[in-house]
């Protein structure tokens, strides 16, 4: 999907120069913003950058302080999908 959205000249030109590639930027935002609201996982980040692994998804989260609680039910979670493929 495209999304276009108007930006005054005088921020474009600040934001450009700011972060580079504008376009990139806006949507690096708004992957950041939809995994911090917990609309979306860090794997649905990386598809939506077209990131090529997981530790640089990871590391652009770290970057823009994006971080999730992660439970005691999450860790058992995790532990239990790790055990069932293991056994597969």
């Amino acid at each position: 999907m495209n999304v276009a959205i108007e930006i005054p000249d005088d921020v474009a030109r600040l934001l450009q120069a700011h972060s580079g590639e504008l376009s990139r930027a806006v949507l690096e935002a708004v992957a950041i913003e939809a995994y911090r609201t917990g609309a979306i996982t860090p794997a649905q980040v990386k598809q939506m950058l077209g990131q090529q692994s997981r530790w640089e998804t990871e590391a652009l989260l770290r970057r823009a302080e994006a971080y999730h609680d992660y439970t005691m039910e999450d860790l058992e979670r995790d532990l239990a999908d790790i055990r069932d493929a293991s056994q597969r």
